[in-house]
């Protein structure tokens, strides 16, 4: 499969400037499932700016029916 860094570069979200990942999908979430987290592109702005990519940051937001 082709990787698409570039145009996933002008949809992706995430703020983390020194980011090495950015525009890599695969690599992205590989990275943070490790982590028991999820990519920054899986949450609102303001909460993606936190930097609490963890699951349970996500289910809070669910359980606010903020995502």
């Amino acid at each position: 499969m082709e990787c698409r860094k570039e145009k996933n570069l002008d949809v992706c979200p995430c703020t983390y400037e020194p980011c090495a990942k950015k525009g890599l999908c695969c690599e992205c979430l590989q990275y943070h499932l490790k982590s028991r987290q999820l990519p920054g592109c899986c949450f609102p702005k303001d909460a993606e700016r936190t930097y609490d990519r963890s699951f349970e940051h996500f289910a809070r937001l669910v359980r606010e029916k903020r995502i």
